[in-house]
This record gives C-alpha cells, sequence and structure tokens, in this order.
C-alpha cells in the first residue's frame, strides 16, 4: 500500500440553504474531474478520493464558495444571522487548513494520513519542536489532525508558519518514499499478540526505520518498499 491517494469526506451540510447540494455536487464534479466522488448522503457528507493536489484545488474551490456565501449574508445585514459555520474537512490531505488569528495566538490545522503523522513522530521529532509553538495532534483513525499554536506576536507566527512548512515539506517527502503493509493476526488471543510483539522487537534493531503500530486485529509496517518487503517476510516465516 503506498500513499499516492487519499480519501476525504466532507461536510456539505453547510451550503444547505444557501445552494441545492446535488447542483453543487455536478459543479464539484466539473471542477475537479480527476476526483472520484461517492454519493452525496442525508446529512449531507461525501467522501472524495484522489491525490492530494487535486483535494487541494477542490479545497480551495470550496472555501471560495462559501467565502462568497458569507459575505452574501453580511451584505444583508441581518441582525438574526446564523452562527458562522466552517465546512468540515475530515479525511486526507497534506494541507486541509483552516486558520484563525485573534489577539493572543495564531492558529492553524494540518490534515495528515495517520501513518505519515506517527512516522514523523517516530523518525522525524524535530519537526515538532519549535519556540514559542504547541504542537499537538488529535488522531480519528486513518487521519490526524495537527494543531500548530503560536504567540500573537510577529515572532511567535513567523516559528508557527516555519514549523507548518516544515511539516508539509517532511509530509510531501515521505508520501514518495513510504509504503505500508498490514499483517493480520491468524487468531486474537493474547498469546499470539505476544509472540508477534517479541518478533518485532527482536527484528527492530535490524529495521531501525521500519515503525510497526501494533492493533487489536493486526499490526501496519510502515517504512521504505525494500525495508517493509524484508520485514514482512522475516515475520511471516
Amino acid at each position: 500500500q503506498a500513499f499516492l491517494c487519499v480519501t476525504s469526506t466532507l461536510n456539505m451540510a453547510v451550503f444547505r440553504g444557501h445552494l441545492a447540494l446535488e447542483d453543487l455536487l455536478e459543479e464539484m464534479k466539473k471542477q475537479s474531474p480527476d476526483l472520484s466522488f461517492g454519493p452525496l448522503q442525508r446529512d449531507g457528507q461525501i467522501a472524495v478520493q484522489g491525490s492530494f493536489p487535486a483535494l487541494r484545488v477542490l479545497r480551495e474551490f470550496l472555501l471560495l464558495k462559501a467565502k462568497s456565501l458569507s459575505e452574501e449574508d453580511k451584505r444583508e445585514g441581518k441582525s438574526h444571522q446564523r452562527p458562522r459555520r466552517k465546512l468540515q474537512e475530515h479525511r486526507g490531505a497534506t494541507e486541509m487548513r483552516n486558520s484563525t488569528r485573534d489577539a493572543h495566538r495564531e492558529k492553524q490545522v494540518l490534515v495528515l494520513d495517520t501513518d505519515i503523522y506517527l512516522y514523523m513522530r517516530c523518525f522525524h521529532p524535530k519537526v515538532f519542536q519549535a519556540n514559542d509553538v504547541v504542537i499537538s495532534g488529535v488522531t480519528d483513525g486513518d487521519i490526524t489532525t495537527v494543531c500548530i499554536e503560536s504567540a500573537g506576536s510577529k515572532a511567535g507566527a513567523a516559528h508557527g508558519l516555519r514549523a507548518k512548512k516544515m511539516m508539509e515539506n517532511y509530509t510531501v517527502e515521505l508520501q514518495k518514499m513510504l509504503c505500508k503493509e498490514r499483517i493480520c493476526f491468524k487468531e486474537h488471543s493474547r498469546a499470539e499478540k505476544q509472540r508477534y510483539k517479541q518478533l518485532w522487537e527482536r527484528l527492530k534493531p535490524r529495521y531501525p526505520q521500519v515503525l510497526v503500530t501494533p492493533y487489536d486485529t493486526h499490526i501496519d509496517v510502515v517504512g521504505t518498499s525494500a525495508d517493509v518487503f524484508k520485514f514482512t517476510e522475516e515475520v511471516k516465516r
């Protein structure tokens, strides 16, 4: 499994009341013909699959659409305006970000593939360390949302942007070089899981750049294609 495309789940319900979602979907398909669109759900959610660059183009299109609707609401000058709602982007892209600024802090958000995030955390921890910046991640399945918060000063904002850019650059490079193999447990007993754990602990010194993440029913092995192939072959033997 290589990191060549991702699936993003978009919540289009924020456009309901402004646009017919079916018409908006057709417009999105024309805007991004290289993407694959799933069925539009009743709650307004839709799964979209494709490359990160194509998803980025779609994101920009939707953000511009949302901005134009927001400005339209402001022009109407309604005192009983609805609370501002944000376009929710839950699944996969190197850069699905929303920046907010106030007098005290600057906050930016990146949505990353969880395997890429874990690999970066393990082998490139300096990416998550910066002066005057707090970086945290929340994992939800195969997507991890990374929050970069910095002080509202010019220096703090610069450090935050530098940390974000570095994370983006590492993500792009890791996507090119990494692949993933999943090894499922034949049994779900504690004894079998313990045997697997002992095995990969013995193999770890020989494969220092391989990330092994255990789950209840399987283990995920992430690294270069050569390392992952050799590692999984030894495990299977």
